[in-house]
């Protein structure tokens, strides 16, 4: 059964970065787009960033574009979110996502398999 596990949260200032990761195990991300959410306290969780199951194709959301990166290692299983130039409000609990298929619609995962249980990011001076 797959089980994900992300790690790599923490407090950060803000201008500052982290990479987060998404590490899979029980079965293999081969065949799976992969994405990021996050969850801020009092509101709904947001899709920000997928990418394809080959790493050809990545999508963000605007209020990301130009300063995260998702990126994978399919031999390692594992699947990155670098982020940069971190502002306050990128404060949340993010999450990783496995699509039940192989491509993205858009930044969002359409279908998906398996939620990973989060790990948190805090953005403050």
């Amino acid at each position: 059964q797959l089980q994900l596990v992300e790690s790599g949260g923490g407090l950060v200032q803000p201008g500052g970065s982290l990479r987060l990761s998404c590490a899979a195990s029980g079965d293999t991300l081969d065949y799976s787009a992969v994405g990021w959410s996050r969850q801020a306290p009092g509101k709904e969780r947001e899709g920000i960033s997928c990418i394809s199951n080959t790493g050809d194709n990545t999508n963000y959301r605007d209020s990301v574009k130009g300063r995260f990166t998702i990126s994978r290692d399919n031999a390692k299983n594992t699947v990155y979110l670098q982020m940069n130039s971190l502002k306050p409000e990128d404060s949340a609990m993010y999450f990783c996502a496995v699509s039940t298929g192989l491509v993205c619609s858009d930044y969002l995962v359409p279908s998906v398999r398996r939620w990973g249980p989060g790990t948190q990011v805090t953005v403050s001076a």
